[in-house]
C-alpha cells in the first residue's frame, strides 16, 4: 500500500509543475504530443570542423575545404565562402603558381589540395586578424601554414608553413626540422626508413588562443602521436620553439607534447581558458568523423597552459591500449523524442566565451542518421558545475540564461527523458530513459535513485546506478520549439547526462 501510495504521489508531481517562486502551473506534455511537434530545422550552412570567431555582434565560422559562414545569433548560418581552388576569395595567393603551402604535401590521394581545419584569430600586436589551417596529403605527411587579413572575411594572405611531419630521410630536408634538430636525432623520429606517427604528431587542427597572462598558443595534432602545445610570438605569427627537455615530453621543434599518442583517436583540439574557474579546458574528438564512426567530444583541464590536462577521474591521456575511459564525454550519438532525425557523430569543435554577453559555447559540426555523411554547425551553451567541469545544454542555443537563482523541486520536478552518453567510441545511439524526478527528491522509473537542487543555485545532482552527476538546470526551448526543462551533469566517471523535460505548449 505505501508503494502505491509513492507512485501516486510521484505521478502527481510529474503532471503539474508550479513556478520558481510564484505563477501559473504548466501542464506536462505527453509523449504523443511531444511526437506531433518533431520538426526539420536546419542551420543554413553547412562548415566541417567549425572555428568560431566573434567581432562585436557578429559570429564567424572557418572549416575545412575552406568554407565559412556568418551569423548573428548563433543558430542560422549565412555561407560567405566555399570550394578548394582559386574561384575562392577567401585567400588572395592560396593557389598561386608557385603553390607554396603545397610545396612540401602535394595533393592527396584523390589528386586535388587538401585545405583542413583552419583557426582565426585577431592578433593583437600585429593588428590581424592570423588564420592558421593546414595542408595535407597522408594520414602523416602535413604542414601547417598561416595567413594574415585586414578583416574578419578576408581575404587571407598566405605567409608561410609553420611546421611540418611525415618526413623520411629523403623528405626531411624540405623542412625546417635540421634547424632545431642535428641530424643525427633524425633516426629518433623515424620507424626504420619512414617518420614513427605513434610517437610525433600529425601537424593538422591547429588552434590559436590566448592564456591568463596574454600569451599566445597553438595547441595541434590528430591521431599519431597526439596534441602537441606551441607558443607563438605574438610580433611575427610564427612559433618559438622551446628548449629541448625530454623528461617533460618537450621537443625542441614540435613543442610539449599533451595528450594521446600510439595513433589513438584523438584531435581537433581546442583549448579555452576560463577566467571564472581559472582553468584551461582542452576540448578533443575522438573516434572517426563519419555519421558511423564513434565521433564524440571529450573534455581535460588542466590549471597550467602546458598541463597536465586531467578528466575528471584525474587520469591524463598517453598511450593506452584502450583510451575510450579517458576524458569527459561532453556529447556522442544521442536521441530525444522532438528530434526528426537521431544526431550523430558531433565533432571537430571550438569554443568561445562572448564578449557581449559572457555566456560561454561550444560549437561543432553535427552529422545525423538518415543514411547521408550531411553536417551541418551547431551551437551549444555551456555552464560550468560546481566542481568546475564544463556540461552543454542538450539543444541548440536559442538565448537561454541560466537562472543564477535556481529553481524549487516543485517547479523543476516531472517526467525527463535521460541519456547518458557513457564513455563508449562507437556508432551506438544513447537512446532516452523515461524517469520521474519527484518534488521529495527520489528518482523512478528506468532508473531508481536521487536528486537535490542546491537552494538559490541552479546546481543539481543526481545519483542512480551507483554514481553521481553533478551539473546544472537550465530553462530552453528546444529545436521543435518547445519549452523545457533541462538537466545537464557531469559524473566522476568520465559520463556525462542530459535530462529534458517537456512541459507548456508549442510556440
Amino acid at each position: 500500500m505505501k508503494k502505491a501510495v509513492y507512485l501516486v504521489l510521484a505521478a502527481m508531481a510529474a503532471l503539474l509543475t508550479c513556478a520558481c517562486g510564484s505563477g501559473a502551473a504548466k501542464a506536462e506534455m505527453t509523449a504523443d504530443e511531444i511526437k506531433a511537434t518533431k520538426t526539420t530545422w536546419s542551420a543554413g550552412a553547412s562548415v566541417h570542423d567549425p572555428s568560431i570567431l566573434q567581432v562585436g555582434e557578429n559570429y564567424y565560422i572557418f572549416g575545412s575545404h575552406m568554407e565559412s559562414a556568418k551569423s548573428t545569433d548563433l543558430k542560422s548560418w549565412t555561407t560567405f565562402s566555399t570550394g578548394v581552388d582559386a574561384k575562392n576569395k577567401l585567400f588572395t595567393n592560396l593557389f598561386d603558381a608557385d603553390l607554396k603551402a603545397f610545396s612540401y604535401v602535394g595533393k592527396n590521394e584523390d589528386n586535388w589540395y587538401s585545405v583542413w581545419a583552419p583557426d582565426v584569430i585577431y592578433n593583437k600586436t600585429m593588428g590581424k586578424y592570423m588564420m592558421y589551417f593546414c595542408t595535407s596529403s597522408t594520414y602523416k605527411k602535413s604542414s601547417l601554414c598561416f595567413a594574415t587579413a585586414d578583416a574578419p572575411e578576408g581575404p587571407y594572405t598566405f605567409k608561410d608553413i609553420i611546421l611540418d611531419s611525415g618526413f623520411t630521410y629523403q623528405t626531411v630536408k624540405q623542412t625546417d626540422f635540421y634547424k632545431y634538430h642535428d641530424k643525427k636525432e633524425l633516426k629518433n623520429y623515424l620507424d626504420g626508413s619512414d617518420y614513427d606517427n605513434l610517437l610525433w604528431p600529425n601537424c593538422i587542427d591547429p588552434t590559436v588562443f590566448y592564456d591568463r597572462d596574454g600569451k599566445m598558443w597553438m595547441c595541434y595534432g590528430s591521431w599519431s602521436g597526439g596534441i602537441f602545445l606551441l607558443q607563438i610570438d605574438e610580433s611575427t605569427g610564427y612559433p618559438i620553439h622551446p628548449a629541448e627537455d625530454a623528461d617533460n615530453e618537450v621537443d625542441a621543434y614540435y613543442g610539449k607534447h599533451l595528450l594521446g599518442g600510439g595513433h589513438n583517436s584523438i584531435e581537433g583540439p581546442y583549448i579555452l581558458y576560463d577566467p571564472s574557474t581559472d582553468y584551461y579546458y582542452q576540448f578533443v574528438s575522438y573516434g572517426q568523423l563519419q555519421a558511423k564512426g564513434g565521433y564524440q567530444i571529450r573534455l581535460f583541464r588542466s590549471k597550467e597552459v602546458d598541463g597536465p590536462y586531467e578528466d575528471t577521474e584525474g587520469q591524463t591521456l598517453g598511450t593506452v591500449v584502450d583510451h575510450s575511459t579517458y576524458g569527459l564525454k561532453m556529447m556522442g550519438n544521442y536521441t530525444f523524442p522532438d528530434m526528426m532525425d537521431t544526431y550523430m557523430a558531433p565533432g571537430g569543435q571550438s569554443a568561445f566565451i562572448d564578449s557581449e554577453s559572457g555566456k560561454m559555447y561550444v560549437v561543432y559540426h553535427q552529422r545525423f542518421k538518415n543514411g547521408t555523411e550531411f553536417h551541418e554547425p551547431r551551437v551549444h551553451q555551456l555552464f560550468a558545475n560546481k566542481e568546475g567541469w564544463l556540461v552543454a545544454a542538450p539543444f541548440a542555443t536559442s538565448g537561454e540564461t541560466l537562472n543564477e537563482k535556481g529553481y524549487t523541486a516543485k517547479y523543476a520536478a516531472g517526467t525527463y527523458y535521460l541519456v547518458d552518453h557513457g564513455t563508449d567510441i562507437s556508432r551506438k545511439v544513447h537512446k532516452c530513459e523515461t524517469v520521474t524526478l519527484a518534488a521529495d527528491g527520489t528518482v523512478s522509473g528506468d532508473e531508481s535513485g536521487t536528486w537535490a537542487l542546491e537552494k538559490g543555485t541552479p546546481y543539481v545532482t543526481i545519483t542512480y546506478g551507483g554514481n553521481t552527476f553533478s551539473g546544472v538546470m537550465v530553462e530552453m526551448t528546444d529545436e521543435s520549439g518547445n519549452d523545457t526543462m533541462c538537466l545537464t551533469a557531469a559524473g566522476t566517471n568520465n559520463e556525462t547526462v542530459w535530462g529534458v523535460h517537456y512541459f507548456g505548449k508549442q510556440k
